[in-house]
């Protein structure tokens, strides 16, 4: 494996990051909106793909301090089938409890808050990747 993407999966926005196993760093790539009335941007996660040819990617779930999962895990799960079914990658979850106030406090702003997160995220699984 070398090349990663990592998605943060939200309700409006889904932040996304690329990353690489030979160096472990990951880096912020660019948010995605999406909403109730605009469907998922599938279109733009296929081009996304494309250009960087990952070899796997990388979902945060969202659990609580107590490692349970949240009410939005269900609809992350969804979203990482669809990933993994569509791009025939395989999917990693890791935990992105407080990436979001991470991005925050490092200084992200708007929606660059969700690409951040999505960064800090996949670093977290490089991190603890053997």
């Amino acid at each position: 494996m070398n090349t990663l993407l990592g998605f943060d999966f939200g309700e409006r926005r889904i932040g996304v990051a690329t990353g690489q196993t030979r160096t472990r760093t990951a880096t912020a790539l660019t948010t995605l909106t999406w909403g109730p009335e605009a469907p998922l941007p599938w279109d733009r996660i296929a081009a996304l793909i494309r250009e960087w040819q990952p070899d796997a990617l990388v979902v945060g779930l969202p659990l609580h301090g107590d490692g349970t999962e949240s009410t939005m895990a269900a609809r992350v799960r969804r979203f990482a089938r669809q990933l993994a079914g569509r791009f025939r990658r395989p999917v990693h979850f890791v935990d992105e409890y407080l990436t979001s106030w991470a991005a925050e406090r490092s200084g992200a702003r708007g929606a660059r808050i969700d690409a951040e997160a999505a960064r800090l995220l996949l670093q977290d699984w490089l991190d603890r990747q053997a």
